[in-house]
């Protein structure tokens, strides 16, 4: 074979390189694949939780942690992160000329993927999110359908919600603070042949992701007022400026933090007083610290900042159920 013949081979493109698979993670936009992973596991382990006591690790809690719940927990990950991806995706298809201004990294503005993969990886994530819910339970297939709608108009033309702040907000905070919550919570209840009463720790978790995720929501244009504007897409930011955003988003999380501060004080629910207080004031003395050295002239300043609050996001999901484990 000769070297011409040798280098056209080489130069084909391989359809699911590391190259290829790291676009697609890009894609899937990493931050919200983590926080729905953690949201998932968060509600189930607070499902297996409060079904009986969760300090007597014996048979009974051997028995609840079977090879049937987790399975039930694998296809609600599935079904999630197919969810999500579909959701993420569609934004993109409906922003590239956005993006290529406010996230030129993006696969569909950098051109590392064309708008027919972008379609495709959408269509068939939409469709394997129902398909598998479906198949795993119907408080699963009700949550992830309603989800799919929601993300569907806050994108797609000619609703769009998310060219108006308030319904873009409340679009976020309504999926990720509450219908994923509950669903799952109902998901897993129905799974471990549970009563379907929403227990208050599951109330309080909901309560606190769904306040926390209106900071989210709101402190994720900042940093891209240039494009939002230039695309007369409404946002906080905009209407209100960067700075009185950025507070906004800041005592908002410091109200949640407060109050499950309280419920643990008060014993509201059940979780570990002692734990749920030290971990949540030890979090809020930490945001404040890190608020104090963003500079929002910088943009890349910005972006880790929105970044930190998401890890303030993931590391929820991980000290509440805890702290009902520890109950």
């Amino acid at each position: 074979m000769s070297h011409s013949q040798n280098s056209s081979l080489s130069s084909k493109p391989v359809p699911f390189s590391f190259d290829w698979l790291y676009a697609f993670w890009k894609f899937s936009r990493p931050h919200t694949i983590i926080g729905t992973s953690l949201s998932v596991l968060g509600l189930y382990l607070i499902a297996i939780a409060v079904s009986g006591d969760a300090m007597n690790v014996g048979k009974d809690a051997i028995h609840r942690v079977s090879t049937s719940s987790l399975l039930t927990l694998l296809g609600a990950w599935i079904s999630c992160l197919c969810g999500n991806v579909y959701i993420v995706g569609l934004n993109q298809l409906e922003d590239i000329e956005i993006d290529k201004i406010n996230k030129p990294h993006l696969p569909l503005a950098s051109g590392e993927f064309s708008r027919k993969t972008g379609q495709l990886i959408v269509a068939c994530t939409g469709i394997l999110a129902l398909v598998v819910a479906w198949l795993t339970g119907p408080f699963l297939f009700g949550m992830v359908a309603i989800s799919l709608a929601i993300g569907t108009a806050y994108s797609l033309p000619p609703i769009r919600l998310k060219q108006f702040s308030v319904w873009a907000a409340l679009c976020i905070f309504s999926v990720r603070g509450t219908i994923v919550n509950l669903g799952l919570y109902l998901h897993y209840s129905w799974a471990l042949q549970q009563s379907q009463a929403i227990v208050p720790a599951v109330w309080v978790l909901t309560l606190f992701i769904l306040v926390f995720t209106f900071a989210i929501a709101i402190f994720k244009d900042i940093p891209d007022m240039e494009g939002d504007r230039l695309y007369n897409i409404s946002t906080f930011t905009i209407e209100l400026g960067a700075k009185a955003v950025f507070n906004l988003a800041l005592w908002t999380i410091t109200v949640c933090y407060l109050g499950i501060i309280l419920v643990g004080v008060l014993r509201l629910a059940s979780v570990n007083p002692t734990f749920v207080v030290v971990t949540h004031l030890g979090l809020l003395v930490w945001m404040w610290l890190r608020s104090l050295k963003v500079d929002l002239e910088d943009k890349s300043a910005i972006a880790q900042f929105y970044q930190f609050i998401w890890k303030l996001f993931f590391i929820e999901y991980l000290i509440f159920p805890i702290a009902c484990l520890l109950a």
